[in-house]
């Protein structure tokens, strides 16, 4: 796909979630408690009225292009197919002459990755504790078959009616080969930080991730977010927030081979952006090639 396809696509989806964000049903807020929020955000008293309005539509919009963001759907929607990996992948790097075990995880010279997710996610660093679970996937999880399938509906919460479909028929054209998620709370109490592995054709991956720069740079839906040094793949936005508010949150995808990697993160504003991304380029770094070993 080409950068320009990748950028119209974006753009369209963005405009989607525009007109979206003023037709949600009251379902759709049920289900997402992010929606609510930002229905809330309309509902506060803030003048003039025409900028309220304004600030509304696009706190929902940026709402749904955050969900779009987050289960990157861009080539679901334009249809795009990837063939299956060929069986001839490049093998691991022979390990060195020694008494020690080969590793039981990390990354082959082609990109594939191999071993436990929970292994391939960064362990809990200084300064943080085990953070709250992920809905209903716990806070150190590598999922299986059934809650990988239960996942894909989750992701769908949220979204506009006529949108859920395609992102169903993404994930199930992918055929996602596993998920693994890890939640961190800085010691501060300052930063809660959400990270998700999701292993599946490295093309889509590469594919995805760039719908998702789009998305986040060219929507006009997201701050501008900190730079991953050393990763050049890697992106992070801020959701708008209201002037005031007390939360502040950001998102950040990268592309590693076979794995997209997402963070998610909430913390007391001003956010302590530079920590997020000590933590995001800690988690980068474990899944470079040539390995992921510890």
């Amino acid at each position: 796909m080409t950068e320009e396809t990748t950028t119209a696509a974006a753009e369209e989806m963005a405009a989607e979630a525009t007109v979206a964000s003023a037709e949600a049903t009251p379902a759709a807020a049920q289900a997402d408690p992010t929606v609510q929020a930002a229905q809330a955000a309309q509902a506060a008293p803030t003048a003039p009225a025409a900028r309220r309005g304004g600030f509304a539509l696009r706190a929902g919009a940026a709402v749904l292009a955050a969900a779009l963001l987050g289960v990157g759907i861009g080539e679901g929607i334009l249809k795009v197919a990837y063939p299956e990996p060929s069986g001839s992948v490049a093998a691991a790097p022979a390990p060195a002459p020694s008494a020690s075990a080969p590793p039981a995880f990390g990354a082959k010279s082609d990109g594939t990755h191999f071993g436990s997710l929970r292994d391939l996610l960064a362990p809990m660093p200084a300064g943080y504790l085990p953070g709250p679970d992920a809905g209903a996937y716990g806070n150190d999880t590598e999922l299986t078959e059934d809650q990988r399938k239960s996942w894909v509906e989750d992701s769908v919460l949220g979204l506009p009616a006529k949108l859920q479909q395609g992102v169903r028929d993404h994930w199930k054209e992918l055929r996602l080969k596993g998920a693994g998620v890890r939640s961190y709370t800085s010691t501060g109490d300052d930063l809660v930080v959400t990270v998700w592995l999701l292993q599946y054709h490295q093309d889509a991956v590469k594919a995805d991730n760039a719908f998702v720069e789009a998305l986040g740079s060219d929507s006009g839906l997201f701050r501008t977010g900190p730079d991953v040094p050393g990763h050049a793949e890697a992106h992070c936005y801020l959701p708008y927030a209201a002037p005031g508010d007390a939360i502040d949150s950001l998102v950040c995808s990268a592309a590693e081979g076979d794995l997209r990697v997402e963070m998610r993160v909430e913390g007391v504003a001003p956010l302590p952006k530079s920590k997020a991304v000590t933590l995001f380029t800690q988690q980068l770094d474990r899944l470079a090639r040539p390995g992921a070993q510890a």
